[in-house]
Formats: structure tokens, C-alpha cells, sequence
């Protein structure tokens, strides 16, 4: 009977599809679980579980670039209001080593580049879509160097497989920049935040370098904690996502082109020097410890300092021009 119901999930769930648990050790895994109920129940169960630890698993893939479903030509996609994306990315975040933040130059490995160079580019290109967790950011189109056919959208080219270093790139418009219309969608904020969040970014200028820094359209997030007798703060572009605590403790900075900011400092002396370069009336929310529950790593547990320091802070975040909540 188990049997049957392996081959009924075979049934129901894609060949190609990735799950958390494979099909070799499932007739094992529903002994334990269910022993010998032959009810339709089961494989209801089994299935749902299947499905949901999949689209678990995709949900956090982050950066990926998809071909689309049926091959969609690139003159067809501006014409579409819906287009579906292959099951699985000709690109992922497994697949880069480095994407460069300036150039939009993407640095694959061995694999990824020989998959890209062997890819079959018609004159007239082979449409891709830019995604983030599976989400359609913005569509391009693989395009050989060989064509005589001009394109005003974001290009990949096929590069040759012979080629060194293994680097593709997103440009614009084909055969040059001139060709391209429209606004530029590379630096989206998604798709930055991602590869950084992935440490794929590189060629970023130094928190150290910058003036001024970016406004942000969610405001600014505040965090602190006490270590080695002595307080530690992160200032970090708010979202709508809750962060993470392997977010904010690392100790690099960052400043990103499209404005993604992650500065960490210690003491209040160094906050205040950051403080000082944001955007007068810029919102900061500096919360009392993380959304997420979270075992912290050692001795790290994001918390409020004394009042003294909270005010000291608050003073002179209002002395320029800031808007500083504390949210216990």
C-alpha cells in the first residue's frame, strides 16, 4: 500500500520539483508516522506537507534569474500582463560568486558559466526575468553577439565558453547603451538588499567615505547591545521585514549605490558622528530588542542602554533635525 501512495505523490508533484524530503526515504518516514492507516487521509497529508516544506525552501532563495515558461520571445513580453517563470532559475545565488554593485557585472561559477554559454540565444533573444524569492522584479533578454538586431532592454550576452574570467553582466540595451529606453531597474532594492543580505555585493563604498547619507523611504532602524563593557550600535535601512540578528551584529558597513545602509560602531561618540550624517527630519526607530525570537550568539542581546545614554542620544539626534522614537 505504500507503495501506492509513493506513486500517487509521484502523481501529484512535479519530477523537477525540490522538497525538503526526498521520495527515497518516504515509505520509512510514513511507517513512522502513520503505520499501516490505507486511508486517503494520509496521502492528503503526506502531499500538503510535501508542497508546503517546498515552497518553504523557495521562499528564501533570494536573487535568481528565470527563463520563462513556454519561451516567451522577448518582442511578446511587453505585451503581457502575467508571465510565468520556469520551476527551477538558470541562475541562482548559488551560482555567484560576486556581483559587483557599480558595474552589474556577475562573477558565476564554473557550472553556472558553462550552463549560460551553452544556452541556445536566437538573433532575436531568449527572454529572462530578474526575481527575488521567486517575486518577478524586472524581465531582460539573453542576447548573442552575433545579432544584427537591436534591443532597448536589459541584456545578458552570451558569453563564449572559452572566456575568463567567468563574468556575465546585465547591461542595458543592445548593441550599446544608446539603445536602451526607459529607467534604469538594476539597483532595485530587493534585488541589492538580497545579494547583500547573501554577501554576494561587492565594490561598495565605505560607510568611512560618505558624507552624507541616503534617505530612506522607511526610515532607519536602531540597534544596541553591551559587549566587551561596551555599547555597540547598528544603524540599518528600515523594511517591513523583522531582521535578523546575523543582520545586525556583523561588523562591516556598508553603503550601498541604491541606498541600502548597515553601519555597526561602538560607543555613543561614534553613533552620534553617523547620527549627524543622515538627512534632517530622517525617522529613526530605535528598538528595544528583536522582533523575532531569537537565542542570541554568546554574550550579544539587543537591548536599550541606560536612560543617560538614551538621552544623550536623543538630544542630539533632535539638535539635527532628526526624528529619533525609542520603541520599548
Amino acid at each position: 500500500m505504500q507503495e501506492k501512495i509513493v506513486g500517487l505523490i509521484r502523481q501529484t508533484i512535479p519530477d523537477d520539483s525540490q522538497h525538503i524530503w526526498g521520495f527515497a526515504g518516504l515509505s520509512g518516514l510514513m511507517k513512522r508516522l502513520f503505520g499501516h492507516i490505507h486511508t486517503k487521509l494520509t496521502i492528503i497529508i503526506v502531499c500538503v506537507f510535501l508542497i508546503s516544506s517546498s515552497c518553504s525552501a523557495q521562499g528564501h532563495e533570494g536573487f535568481a534569474v528565470y527563463l520563462t515558461k513556454g519561451d516567451i520571445p522577448p518582442a511578446q513580453m511587453p505585451a503581457l500582463s502575467h508571465i510565468d517563470i520556469t520551476e527551477q532559475p538558470v541562475i541562482g545565488m548559488d551560482d555567484i560568486t560576486e556581483y559587483n554593485a557599480n558595474t552589474h557585472q556577475i562573477t558565476l561559477t564554473a557550472n553556472a558559466f558553462d550552463r549560460i554559454s551553452s544556452l541556445e540565444v536566437p538573433v532575436r533573444g531568449k527572454s529572462f526575468v530578474v526575481c527575488v524569492d521567486r517575486k518577478p522584479i524586472y524581465w531582460g533578454a539573453f542576447w548573442t553577439p552575433i545579432s544584427s538586431i537591436s534591443f532597448d532592454g536589459v541584456t545578458i550576452w552570451k558569453p563564449f565558453k572559452s572566456q575568463e574570467p567567468k563574468i556575465i553582466k546585465l547591461d542595458l540595451g543592445y548593441p550599446s547603451s544608446s539603445f536602451y529606453g526607459g529607467e534604469d531597474p538594476r539597483n532595485n532594492a530587493e534585488v541589492m538588499e538580497s545579494l547583500e543580505q547573501a554577501g554576494k555585493l561587492t565594490d561598495l563604498p565605505s560607510a568611512t567615505t560618505v558624507d552624507k547619507l541616503p534617505h530612506s523611504m522607511k526610515g532607519y532602524e536602531l540597534y544596541s547591545w553591551s559587549e566587551d563593557n561596551q555599547w555597540h550600535f547598528t544603524l540599518i535601512t528600515g523594511t517591513n521585514r523583522d531582521k535578523t540578528l546575523e543582520e545586525i551584529i556583523p561588523k562591516a558597513n556598508i553603503v550601498s549605490p541604491i541606498g541600502w545602509v548597515q553601519i555597526h560602531v561602538a560607543g555613543v561618540d561614534a553613533i552620534k558622528t553617523v547620527l549627524g550624517r543622515l538627512p534632517q527630519k530622517e525617522e529613526i526607530f530605535w528598538l528595544a530588542g528583536l522582533r523575532l525570537e531569537q537565542t542570541p550568539p554568546g554574550n550579544v542581546n539587543i537591548m536599550l542602554p541606560a536612560a543617560s545614554i538614551i538621552n544623550t542620544i536623543k538630544e542630539y539626534a533632535g539638535r539635527c533635525g532628526l526624528k529619533l522614537q525609542v520603541q520599548m
